[in-house]
């Protein structure tokens, strides 16, 4: 197989919102997309095993990618954080909600434009606590997601001159899956859109980077959006 060959990977594929993904890449995108089966529909991507609780797996996976193709254009993060190439890690407009709940305090750090890594780690393991102990909401995940990739976008920044990678948190909509429900308003087809359209941005794309993109549009973090009906508040 030639390193020169692009290749996708999307993680957390093997139904739902991360199935549609591959679908609609395997359509559009020129090259290979790994993991998943769609070979009934027509379709050839190909399958790796990944469990993102396991270092030796994730390692696995990595090992393959540099052996086979040299590396990664387009990583999905439908599941898990890693990052190599053209990022789009699955977050959701809930993350916007758990922001308007917190103090003002927290709500400075979630914002902030320095913010480490470290002191999201901080923030997010009392933000665990405090969900297990009933006192807080469990949108924080998306939360924590949405901040750690504006902090990989803004190193990824800081090194321009040696990576040109896009790095963005989208939120695929309320999509009926095992977790949205039969009520979601958004078909898997529908609920791919966005993450498709940021991974498949040009090559000579200067953005969106570091940005929360929703129904193809930036929003800025930290500025309360237009709410669709269905989120609750």
């Amino acid at each position: 197989m030639s390193s020169h060959t692009r290749v996708a990977l999307v993680t957390g594929a093997n139904k739902g919102i991360g199935l549609a993904i591959v679908r609609d890449l395997c359509r559009q995108f020129s090259r290979d997309v790994v993991l998943t089966q769609l070979q009934a529909e027509g379709l050839s991507p190909r399958f790796h095993l990944l469990d993102i609780d396991d270092l030796q797996s994730i390692h696995a996976l990595r090992d393959f990618l540099r052996k086979e193709y040299g590396g990664l254009d387009v990583l999905v993060n439908n599941a898990g954080i890693c990052f190599d190439s053209r990022v789009v890690n699955a977050s959701s407009i809930m993350s916007f909600v758990a922001l308007e709940y917190c103090s003002p305090g927290l709500q400075q750090n979630f914002r902030s434009e320095t913010i480490t890594e470290e002191e999201l780690v901080g923030l997010m393991r009392k933000f665990v606590d405090d969900v297990k102990n009933g006192v807080h909401q469990n949108e924080v995940s998306e939360m924590g997601l949405t901040v750690l990739s504006r902090i990989h976008a803004r190193k990824l920044s800081e090194q321009r001159r040696e990576h040109k990678i896009l790095l963005n948190a989208c939120c695929p909509g309320w999509v009926r899956t095992d977790m949205g429900g039969p009520k979601s308003i958004k078909t898997l087809e529908e609920g791919a859109e966005t993450p498709v359209y940021l991974a498949l941005l040009p090559s000579d794309a200067k953005g969106p980077h570091r940005e929360f993109v929703m129904e193809k549009k930036v929003e800025q973090w930290g500025l309360c959006p237009q709410f669709p009906p269905w989120v609750p508040l």
